[in-house]
């Protein structure tokens, strides 16, 4: 074999290595990495890297609406562009709707179910004692039926999200809330549902539903069963039946 003929088989054996990597890279997912600034509508892992299903689809947080996808950012452009092209308005991806063009009608492609979401609220004192993160046997009963409808369906993701109240510290009321979502993530699991279907998260204090209702000036019996709405669980389910 002639060198001349060796340098030509070298030469198209790394062609064909370069060909084989990019197509490798183009089939890979693109990560989505959020500013991470406001109330983000998307699940993020701890890089800020919107979690995605294994079809690619971004998952939603009970916090989504179409004004949300257009607002929190993904570097320069609205997070909804990647997640939800068919939502967010073209201008705002810095795409320009194309002019359209007669073509001849496409055949109908098979409809394909989309992932619904049903979130159910559960008050933290059915779950728990107050002031704690072990599951009580009436918070296992509810958790149980929500198991048994998370196996009726064809399950994607279950978010776990733990709010509390606001009395004691910022810093406790955090941790206490990721602590009771990880309880019900536990529970649920011991049930049967797959430990990478269930995320987990913790609000503390952050997002209360008494608003300015209830007064410091109550008593703290009064005070804590005026705060009783804050202290919850919210459990959203995604699949398709």
């Amino acid at each position: 074999m002639t060198k001349q003929t060796k340098k030509q088989m070298f030469a198209l054996a790394a062609i064909a290595s370069i060909g084989l990597s990019a197509s490798t890279v183009f089939a890979q997912v693109k990560d989505v990495v959020v500013d991470g600034k406001g109330e983000i509508p998307y699940l993020i892992d701890g890089r800020n890297v919107v979690a995605r299903s294994g079809t690619g689809l971004c998952w939603r947080t009970g916090y989504w609406t179409p004004a949300a996808a257009s607002t929190a950012m993904a570097g320069q452009l609205p997070v909804g562009c990647e997640c939800d092209s068919d939502i967010v308005p073209k201008d705002k991806c810095g795409a320009p709707a194309p002019a359209a063009v007669p073509t001849a009608a496409p055949a109908p492609a098979a409809a394909t179910p989309k992932p619904t979401a049903d979130k159910i609220k559960l008050s933290a004192d059915a779950l728990f004692d107050f002031d704690k993160a072990v599951l009580k046997p009436e918070g296992k009963t509810k958790l149980d039926d929500l198991a048994a409808k998370a196996k009726g369906i064809k399950l994607e993701v279950i978010l776990a999200v733990g709010h509390t109240d606001r009395l004691g510290s910022d810093s406790y009321n955090q941790k206490l809330s990721e602590r009771r979502a990880n309880a019900v993530k536990t529970y649920l699991v011991s049930k049967g549902i797959e430990a990478n279907r269930v995320y987990t998260e913790g609000k503390g204090e952050r997002q209360p539903v008494t608003g300015k209702n209830c007064s410091d000036k109550l008593g703290r019996k009064k005070l804590i069963e005026c705060l009783q709405p804050d202290r919850r669980v919210e459990i959203e389910l995604v699949g398709t039946k």
